[in-house]
């Protein structure tokens, strides 16, 4: 049985019927307790937590069967959880998640997740896209374990299920019991910062409000409440992202990272940079002037009718000159400007650097060596790709070897737009708090 191994983030199509994910482990003295479990998500039925079975969908103690066919049209997808009671996934030597077709006995994919203290990790999802089910290997969780899955998809905890009868000569898993969510602490404050708030329009307000309350959760979750940042949003503007930027897909993504940095910049504001065969510094984004900065620079890059780069200042409102910028795909310049950026400008508390483009990376060794020369530097960056594009180092710089520490994420999404908010937060957060306390071990931060 082949598994085709996949890095956190990527995805495979999947033309089995049904399928099966089983999870494994090495099993020892001392070594947690595992469990499985599923959430169905769709748009009408709301979020389902299965413990044994529903329609189309069967939990057994070390895995998940899947009809896909059997599925309802309203489950657009299908989470796949490993959970314990006891310490952190953490402490089980090998996690995998190995999905193969339920009917044939092929192996499809095999992901490798890296926990920590998560008592509750989406290992994978299936997901619905353009008429078809794909697997994403997410890696992704909650400290608190279900209680924090329940907490950031906005439902209730069921009353436990009766677990089934374990088949013949499988180890039993110990019942899960809800761990108690702790009550919201003042990282969860609505209030702050409201006067800014109030010029913006009522359904932004909301959405801000709403989010920055999911940041926070999502801070908490990992132990990384009262964490305080700089943050810095990258955006690609190169010629492949003009459909993103027409369909307002990348103006939504910026709205979305302003409750970032609402959450974690002590001055509620966001430093911002696009770029394509060159960078161009943005206007600071507050978030009083979120609407007018999203309509004067969430723009993408432009072809020079004279074939030559010719930089103009930039007009009254901040806006650059996109035929400056250029076309295509030059990841490398942005990074170093970013990283002389926080080299003249030093803080006591990280940068974080939110980092979006569809892809199309060819200058492979440059900007691996950019990232690794950035290891000693108090900045840290979390790349997102916008699409199945070719990701080049970056989906692969998790893995590379001689770094004194790690300061890179990865991960990539279909279609951003239809991630929900504490997913996408999730993601973007879960590893910073590990590499700021990493950091400053090594006195690379202080």
């Amino acid at each position: 049985m082949t598994e085709t191994p996949l890095a956190k983030g990527a995805n495979l199509p999947i033309d089995a019927a049904a399928v099966r994910a089983a999870l494994s482990w090495r099993a020892g003295p001392g070594v947690p307790a595992v469990g499985t479990a599923a959430l169905l998500l769709g748009p009408d039925d709301g979020p389902r937590l299965v413990r044994t079975h529903a329609p189309g969908v069967l939990v057994r103690p070390d895995g998940i069967d899947v009809d896909l066919a059997a599925l309802a049209p309203a489950v657009q997808r299908v989470l796949l959880l490993a959970v314990t009671d006891e310490a952190g996934l953490g402490a089980v030597p090998g996690l995998s998640l190995l999905l193969g077709d339920a009917r044939t006995g092929a192996g499809l994919a095999r992901f490798d997740p890296e926990p920590g203290a998560e008592r509750a990790l989406v290992c994978g999802e299936l997901y619905r896209r353009d008429g078809r089910w794909k697997f994403r290997a997410v890696g992704q969780g909650w400290t608190d374990g279900l209680a924090g899955l329940a907490v950031a998809h906005g439902f209730t905890l069921p009353e436990p299920e009766p677990e089934p009868e374990p088949e013949p000569e499988t180890p039993p898993v110990q019942a899960h019991v809800p761990v108690p969510l702790p009550l919201p602490g003042p990282e969860l404050t609505v209030g702050q910062g409201e006067e800014e708030e109030r010029a913006l329009p009522v359904d932004m307000r909301k959405r801000l409000s709403l989010r920055k309350q999911q940041v926070a959760v999502s801070l908490r979750k990992h132990g990384a409440q009262g964490l305080v940042a700089r943050v810095v949003l990258v955006l690609d503007a190169s010629g492949s992202m003009a459909g993103l930027y027409h369909r307002g897909v990348v103006a939504d993504v910026v709205e979305r990272m302003a409750a970032v940095a609402a959450q974690l910049d002590e001055d509620r504001t966001m430093q911002a940079w696009t770029f394509a065969t060159w960078p161009a510094r943005l206007p600071d984004l507050r978030l009083s002037e979120l609407p007018e900065w999203l309509g004067r620079h969430v723009r993408v890059g432009e072809i020079s009718l004279f074939g030559r780069r010719k930089v103009r200042p930039p007009l009254p409102d901040g806006r650059v000159d996109m035929k400056a910028v250029g076309v295509n795909n030059d990841e490398q310049k942005v990074i170093a400007e970013v990283r002389a950026h926080v080299r003249e400008n030093p803080t006591a508390e990280p940068t974080l650097v939110l980092f979006f483009s569809d892809g199309g990376v060819y200058r492979n060794s440059e900007i691996e060596q950019q990232l690794r020369a950035a290891v000693e530097e108090p900045v840290f960056w979390q790349f997102v790709g916008l699409g199945h594009g070719d990701y080049g180092v970056l989906e692969r710089f998790d893995t590379l070897p001689g770094r004194r520490v790690d300061n890179v994420g990865f991960f990539a999404v279909d279609d951003i737009s239809t991630l929900p908010d504490p997913e996408l937060y999730d993601r973007l957060l879960s590893e910073f708090p590990q590499w700021v306390a990493a950091a400053r071990r090594a006195g690379i931060l202080r």
